[in-house]
């Protein structure tokens, strides 16, 4: 959240920080992901409809969508959880419900109002939906939280 406040108000500030997770975490940018929104419980990525994110029909590949939904649910967790605690995807269930034919937008909601001690499976829901705001993929991530070890 840090990088992210000090970037996103920045002038290219949101495309500077989506470079800088691509850095961090480098298959994510095969999809050339635009960070638009972060916050605790809510993330939103952009990707355009490029010839590298494609499949042999010329629609988005299912594969770029399931990148895009791991990375806004893992983006949300991170933002979301206490900075005592980590995560690691532990399963993905994933609906694809129409061809993605446009630039696609992928948002990760997460609710945490029960709070956290201890370790969790914390599912993270995550609807995709194409330029005309229709859903064309949806998925639930579910993270495994834990408290991080004590420093030694």
């Amino acid at each position: 959240m840090k990088a992210w406040a000090k970037c996103s108000g920045l002038p290219a500030g949101k495309w500077l920080f989506s470079r800088i997770v691509g850095w961090k975490a480098p298959y994510f940018a095969s999809i050339s992901p635009q960070f638009t929104d972060l916050k605790p419980g809510y993330c939103e990525v952009r990707i355009k409809k490029k010839r590298k994110v494609l499949n042999h029909i010329g629609t988005v590949h299912a594969i770029a969508m399931c990148n895009m939904a791991e990375l806004v649910a893992g983006t949300v967790t991170d933002a979301s959880i206490p900075k005592t605690h980590r995560w690691i995807p532990k399963g993905m269930q994933v609906d694809y419900l129409a061809k993605a034919e446009t630039d696609l937008r992928a948002m990760a909601s997460l609710d945490l109002k029960d709070g956290l001690s201890g370790s969790a499976e914390m599912p993270v829901t995550v609807d995709v939906v194409d330029a005309a705001n229709q859903r064309v993929a949806s998925a639930t991530i579910t993270m495994w939280v834990t408290e991080k070890s004590p420093a030694a």
